[in-house]
């Protein structure tokens, strides 16, 4: 596949939905059993990290075929999040952008600041 730019996830979802429809795909994607789906890739993404310890932003120190294995397993979440979504007929970018908000409202950023509650933690 050519690389793209600006990848949406509008354009993930219509790739994803070829993709499925081109191996006649669609009769195993059930929101069930893309859900197990997604859930084994998170666990396969969270091996990468296991046994790391604390991981510093950038992740100095790391192989580049480690980043590029990250990059995979990243990329197996992100994509069956998108078809999850899609066979559940919500919009997961307007729902983002919609938690994004609700956030904003249930953590106000001058009542997070210089605080040490989980909400400032970087939780969503």
């Amino acid at each position: 596949m050519a690389e793209e730019q600006g990848v949406t996830l509008e354009s993930l979802r219509k790739k994803m939905a070829d993709f499925a429809r081109e191996r006649d795909w669609d009769q195993f994607h059930s929101p069930r059993n893309l859900l197990l789906a997604l859930v084994g890739e998170v666990g396969e993404l969270s091996e990468i990290f296991q046994w790391r310890g604390e991981v510093p932003k950038g992740l100095p120190g790391w192989k580049e075929e480690e980043k590029e294995h990250l990059g995979e397993e990243l990329s197996d979440v992100l994509l069956y999040l998108v078809r999850l979504s899609d066979m559940c007929g919500v919009d997961l970018g307007k729902a983002a952008l919609r938690k994004l908000e609700l956030n904003a409202v249930k953590y106000p950023a001058n009542h997070c600041k210089d605080s040490h509650s989980g909400a400032s933690q970087g939780g969503l």
